[in-house]
């Protein structure tokens, strides 16, 4: 059989061709890899959404007035008073709004809520703001509904967004010596919940 010789020319750019070729693949299998990702993260953010919604709708059930008597004596001390707190007058601060009421059963839901967590995390000392983080999420509150704020007396403080439709229900947990402090107060429609001001405690509970 005859052998065939190429130009030197001709069979550069023959492998030239397959070397981009080879790019092509590797580029394009990157991509789907990325892709991928992409799509598992937002099924993931999806399923941590709706069983969320499906705990926030228990619990709305069991308040909703005709589902107990007293409603009056619901609130514990732990809710925020929403009624009385104004924002700060200074100007050099972040732009931020005063809290708004709860409705009873929005102060009802936040008992159930606040005993969850507290149950949750007690005898537990999480040192970082991300050691809360993963064990919220755990509790199935969405990542997305979770956001760090400053710290206090260098523990760290998170918030939740628990508001479900027109609700203002919001969290504040903010961490103390073998468990946490949990707080809730009303966010305004439309208004990030780490935008409200809320009064801080000089006297926080000890575990």
């Amino acid at each position: 059989m005859r052998s065939i010789f190429l130009p030197k020319s001709l069979l550069a750019a023959a492998l030239g061709g397959v070397v981009v070729l080879a790019g092509f693949g590797t580029q394009n299998a990157s991509a789907d890899q990325t892709s991928m990702v992409s799509t598992v993260a937002a099924t993931s953010d999806d399923a941590a959404e709706a069983r969320f919604l499906e705990m926030a709708s228990l619990f709305s059930q069991s308040c909703a007035p005709h589902a107990f008597n007293g409603v009056a004596a619901v609130a514990s001390a732990s809710v925020a008073d929403t009624t009385a707190t104004e924002p700060p007058p200074v100007s050099t601060l972040p732009v931020l709004v005063g809290p708004v009421p709860l409705t009873v059963t929005e102060k009802c839901v936040a008992q159930r809520y606040q005993l969850r967590i507290s149950k949750a995390f007690s005898g537990k000392d999480t040192a970082t703001y991300e050691e809360m983080r993963d064990k919220l999420t755990s509790l199935n509150y969405p990542a997305a509904r979770i956001y760090r704020m400053p710290d206090f007396a260098g523990q760290p403080v998170a918030r939740l967004d628990v508001r479900v439709g027109a609700e203002h229900l919001a969290l504040e947990v903010t961490d103390i010596n073998n468990g946490v402090m949990v707080e809730a107060f009303g966010a305004p429609e439309g208004v990030r919940v780490t935008k409200v001001w809320l009064e801080r405690r000089l006297d926080r509970p000890q575990s």
